[in-house]
């Protein structure tokens, strides 16, 4: 598919902001949280992500090439990108 279809797909799950984000290599996001639910479709490259007031807060999940990794509003996560970098196409 196109850029321009996957952020479709992405729209069609019912996220009316949509767009395609970089990360470069081994980027770090500190724990954060957003206002809105999230998804973020992955197109390239690879993240980790960890929930640090989750019933196990030390555990971190890996994601890859067409995985789909949604975080509730007001979750606090925190992301580290692979060493190839990540694009991914966010929904918000």
């Amino acid at each position: 598919m196109s850029r321009r279809q996957d952020e479709a797909l992405v729209k069609s799950w019912g996220y009316s902001h949509v767009f395609t984000w970089t990360d470069g290599p081994n980027e770090y996001y500190p724990p954060h949280r957003h206002a809105t639910d999230t998804t973020h479709l992955i197109m390239r490259g690879s993240l980790t992500i960890r929930y640090p007031e989750s019933s196990d807060p030390e555990k971190k999940t890996a994601h890859g090439v067409g995985e789909r990794v949604d975080v509730a509003r007001n979750v606090l996560h925190e992301v580290w990108m692979g060493d190839e970098g990540c694009t991914y196409i966010i929904g918000e």
